[in-house]
């Protein structure tokens, strides 16, 4: 058997790098060969049902191995990685018995991790842990999801006395520019259920995320020569910053925590004859989000109206939703990851996502999609690091869940 550690490695060995700036699917070609590699080591492994379709997605099954009827279950994990930081030619290593101190990531360039700005390190102090060069991000987010997923399979393969129903896995690419589920065949993966093994902290264990959407503010001005400007010139640059100092100064990301939303600028260009501006909108309550979209609405049509004509205008598209209401009905589908946690001596942390999976979307497309821990911390950096505990834990708590869900569903 191959172990989780050498299997995670290989994977972060392929730069899977994803690109919002693409219109194909997936958006970068080199996922593909990530795919690729896991169509052949699923099928060396022995599961059945194994394939990648033209957009990238991979399909595995395990078969049941019960002769009572157990729901079918899915375990989903992305291929792609962040395009915030580079996933090529990443050089991963392990720091053995991690003793509480700041971690050299590269003593020639300087690149340090410190204690002081990343204290989530001390509660691994003891444990190996996997880290980065500190000139690309690890790829944990969601490599390891992937590993976990596939060694537990390997595992069950291995173990026939554990008893589980039909399994399904599924690899996508490009989660991280949110069109991860757009094209993921819900009918064809055939699940009553599934977890995505993409958190963070061990023991999290995830179904409540924010409600998400989009706005491009278009700005069209007015351009004059300066020097007989006055009465003519309507400077579109400066309507943006008027704008933006117009929205709730409280309510964005670095202001907010728990269960507040908030606006966030991600992007702002242009000069006197065009500019724009580009927020994400983000609330866990539904109401509270359309109240959002309303008040940027109602902010633009009061500038219109100060203008005295319609020079600004703005474009919300809904990202996903908080996938709460779908699978809150089906609370076994929770009670179920909960004890498989308490089985294996994790606490279990349910929390609320300050941000959103692919089971958001998923849940929404008719398959109740929970998010449990991948082990890994400080995503989509050179800081990304992975606790090795973390990564055996969540590969046995996929056993654990496929043992339970056989179990609650056998005849009595």
């Amino acid at each position: 058997m191959t172990s989780i550690v050498d299997r995670f490695l290989k994977y972060v060995s392929f730069d899977t790098q994803s690109n919002d700036n693409s219109d194909s699917c997936p958006s970068t070609d080199k996922q593909f060969r990530l795919a690729e590699y896991l169509v052949q080591e699923l099928q060396t492994l022995g599961l059945s049902e194994v394939e990648m379709d033209a957009q990238g997605y991979v399909y595995a099954t395990l078969p049941s191995n019960v002769a009572h009827e157990v729901p079918t279950i899915g375990f989903i994990a992305h291929m792609d990685t962040s395009p915030d930081c580079s996933g090529a030619n990443v050089r991963p290593r392990i720091v053995r018995n991690y003793d509480g101190t700041d971690i050299v990531l590269d003593a020639e360039a300087g690149i340090v991790t410190p204690v002081e700005k990343f204290p989530e390190l001390l509660r691994h102090k003891g444990e190996d842990l996997i880290v980065t060069d500190g000139h690309t991000l690890l790829g944990a987010d969601d490599k390891a999801g992937i590993a976990e997923i596939v060694s537990a399979m390997e595992h069950l393969l291995s173990h026939p006395e554990i008893k589980h129903g039909r399994i399904r896995v599924g690899f996508n690419p490009d989660e991280e520019i949110g069109r991860g589920a757009h094209r993921f065949d819900v009918p064809k993966f055939d699940c009553a259920w599934a977890y995505t093994m993409d958190g963070s902290e061990l023991g999290e264990l995830e179904y409540e995320n924010f409600n998400a959407a989009t706005a491009r503010i278009d700005i069209t001005g007015v351009s004059v020569h300066p020097g007989y400007a006055k009465d003519k010139m309507i400077n579109a640059a400066l309507l943006a910053t008027e704008l933006a100092r117009r929205m709730p100064l409280e309510e964005v990301p670095e202001k907010t925590e728990g269960y507040e939303g908030f606006f966030h600028l991600i992007g702002i260009e242009g000069g006197v004859e065009k500019a724009g501006l580009t927020y994400i909108i983000r609330d866990h309550d539904r109401t509270r989000f359309e109240e959002r979209k309303t008040m940027l609405r109602s902010l633009v049509r009061g500038m219109n109206a100060q203008l005295g004509e319609e020079r600004i205008r703005v474009d919300i598209t809904d990202s996903y939703y908080n996938m709460r209401e779908k699978v809150e009905p089906q609370q076994h589908i929770i009670d179920i990851a909960h004890e498989a946690m308490l089985e294996v001596g994790i606490t279990p942390i349910v929390r609320p996502i300050r941000g959103g999976t692919d089971g958001a979307q998923l849940s929404f497309m008719g398959l109740p999609c929970p998010n449990i821990f991948a082990g890994g911390l400080n995503f989509h950096g050179p800081h990304e690091f992975l606790p090795i505990p973390n990564l055996e834990k969540a590969a046995e708590v996929i056993v654990r869940i496929a043992r339970l869900t056989a179990e609650r569903y056998a005849v009595s």
